[in-house]
């Protein structure tokens, strides 16, 4: 499946929920948010015929988010129901839990959410004092035979003191780290991002040769070998390095809307077409001509057409 750019598309973030058990400041608000109704999120069983038809046109990889997706009752059920590689993005907290199941369901990996090693910090940043379990899902994950990829928002006067302290703990564990820009999309409008040359800059005794891209859909990431270490740390530049021509991915949200870009409202309500009866044909038609219509690029100087919702309205 192309988009009207020639772009493959293979990739879907499909969002469970829009409930989270954080607050992380660049996502949700303290106060939080009106969530959806329990009617209007899709079920497991809708989830379930929208992927198969995504899969018919190309899908090859599955991300679940939320929110946080191991919040929705029933998750581990759900990996077992996908047809295509399953992921998962997690904030960790509820990892030690599910880890084990989730790999005997099928999930192949977790994207884990680690901004911070300081507890107090990680408070100030979540609202929650929860480190400790976020860390002992980490090791739950790994012993499970989960991938394990660290992800870490590098946020001006939060977290940048401790660049290096995540690297040096994602290589004492042995998994890989990626530090993502941050994007003006609902909360992070209020906080200052850190763009990867700084981060660059400042890693260079740490860094060895570049690797490239990940070769497994994983997504954007440029990534270097540690010094000494199969480690690697990677980075995905939205801002200062758009990867837009080579974007591979849409997203799925809890409610049902395909999105096509991050950015963009643009898409197609694939609740309202299933709810209303429209037959196999139809579903796939629509989706085919939301795909054809995916913007060549965002453009977050530019407010014309955003999506006003926060990250975890949208999917992370």
């Amino acid at each position: 499946m192309t988009d009207g750019k020639g772009r493959k598309i293979e990739y879907l973030r499909l969002s469970v929920t829009d409930k989270c058990n954080l607050r992380c400041r660049y996502c949700m608000p303290e106060e939080g948010i009106r969530h959806l109704e329990h009617k209007d999120v899709l079920s497991f069983e809708e989830l379930q015929t929208l992927t198969g038809i995504l899969k018919e046109l190309g899908i090859r990889k599955i991300r679940l988010t939320g929110g946080e997706p191991l919040v929705r009752k029933g998750v581990v059920s759900l990996v077992s129901m996908l047809p295509c590689d399953v992921y998962m993005t997690t904030n960790g907290c509820r990892l030690s839990e599910h880890a084990k199941a989730l790999r005997e369901a099928g999930l192949l990996g977790v994207n884990i959410s680690l901004d911070t090693l300081d507890r107090d910090t990680f408070m100030k940043l979540t609202g929650r004092d929860e480190l400790g379990l976020v860390l002992k899902g980490i090791d739950a994950a790994k012993e499970a035979g989960l991938s394990v990829k660290l992800n870490c928002v590098p946020i001006k006067g939060v977290n940048e003191s401790e660049i290096e302290a995540l690297c040096a703990f994602a290589e004492r564990i042995s998994v890989d780290i990626r530090f993502i820009e941050l994007m003006p999309i609902g909360c992070m409008h209020e906080l200052t991002g850190i763009p990867t040359d700084v981060i660059i800059g400042r890693l260079g005794p740490v860094i060895a040769e570049p690797v490239g891209n990940a070769p497994d859909l994983t997504g954007p990431a440029q990534y270097y070998r540690m010094n000494g270490s199969e480690s690697r740390i990677g980075f995905i530049s939205p801002m200062s390095h758009r990867f837009c021509d080579a974007c591979n991915r849409i997203r799925l949200t809890a409610d049902g809307y395909l999105k096509t870009c991050l950015q963009y409202a643009s898409g197609v309500d694939l609740r309202r077409l299933l709810r209303n009866g429209a037959d196999h044909t139809t579903i796939r038609s629509a989706i085919e001509s939301a795909i054809k219509d995916k913007p060549a690029a965002h453009d977050f100087g530019s407010d014309t057409g955003s999506d006003t919702r926060r990250m975890v309205q949208i999917g992370g």
